[in-house]
């Protein structure tokens, strides 16, 4: 979208608009006349708060922050499919946290920004999105340190209760909800975490599944896959040690209807996992290869159906 046509968008919708100039779920935003001269329609739902369509290639997601708001749709390779992401922790629980010299590392800013760089790598690919998880006013980030805070809500837009098993339950039946309206549609849910461990112990990126699921065991190999190639492909002198195993017992994977996957990134007290979160670019890069393997599972689950 061009500068001005975001401005007359703006223009357009200024009495319905929120915060920092983001959109509310389940309402209709008028779309302006493109810069050409051809009209991009006379109105847009806005299926959840996190993405307006804009264009047929171009997405205007708030949520992103600023500098990432416009998200291009550079292929179709995800067409159909919708993905449910959940960030661990979030509000008042700010689950692990590391000391990194003088600073905090808090395990829901960091798995929060992996987990939002995957949505947006999601969306490049056409598929549908939903953060689970969101914060209003944090965005992506580029900063080495990101700052704790407590402002996260589940999707759409509800506070985070302080009770473990009521905010477990609040992200599930989110969850559940939206699985419902997409019925017959591919469908998965990814949990994304940061491990806590002895600081000595440094853990590579693993995976659970629950044992009874097939297709969640299915899109943890293949995420496990690009990752055993790439660290092969860019660390060819150390060995890669991360795994998939099943561990039905945790909230998320026992109740969430779609086929499921914990991610834990890591252990956030040791000093090379470290390097792991508070460097942007590997946060991009573990966001950039677990979609990699998000697709690869995908054009294997259409090959399946003959698609």
């Amino acid at each position: 979208m061009a500068p001005s046509d975001l401005n007359a968008f703006l223009k357009l919708n200024k009495e319905n608009l929120g915060k920092g100039n983001s959109l509310y779920a389940g309402r209709k935003y008028m779309l302006p006349k493109s810069s050409s001269g051809e009209s991009s329609g006379d109105a847009a739902s806005v299926k959840n708060s996190t993405v307006a369509k804009a264009s047929p290639a171009v997405l205007y997601v708030p949520l992103f922050g600023k500098k990432y708001a416009r998200v291009d749709v550079l292929d179709r390779q995800l067409q159909g499919a919708v993905y449910y992401l959940s960030a661990g922790h979030g509000g008042p629980d700010p689950g692990a946290v590391g000391k990194y010299g003088a600073n905090l590392l808090a395990e829901d800013e960091y798995a929060y920004d992996v987990t939002i760089r995957l949505a947006r790598k999601l969306m490049e690919h056409g598929a549908i999105v939903y953060m689970i998880v969101q914060d209003p006013d944090d965005g992506i980030r580029d900063e080495p340190i990101l700052e704790m805070d407590a402002d996260e809500v589940h999707y759409p837009n509800v506070k985070i209760p302080l009770s473990q098993k009521e905010r477990l339950r609040g992200r599930t039946n989110a969850v559940n909800a939206l699985h419902a309206k997409h019925k017959g549609a591919y469908q998965r849910m990814l949990a994304i975490h940061v491990d806590s461990r002895s600081k000595s112990q440094n853990i590579d990126v693993f995976f659970y599944h629950h044992e009874n699921s097939p297709l969640g065991l299915n899109l943890a190999n293949s995420i496990h896959q690009i990752f055993t190639s790439n660290y092969k492909r860019y660390q060819p002198n150390r060995d890669y040690f991360g795994n998939v195993s099943h561990r039905s017992s945790l909230y998320v994977i026992k109740y969430s209807h779609p086929p499921a996957v914990f991610i834990e990134l890591g252990n956030i007290r040791n000093d090379k996992d470290q390097r792991r979160f508070v460097i942007p670019n590997n946060r991009q890069a573990l966001a950039n290869w677990i979609c990699e393997g998000m697709i690869l599972d995908y054009k294997s689950q259409q090959k399946l159906s003959g698609l």
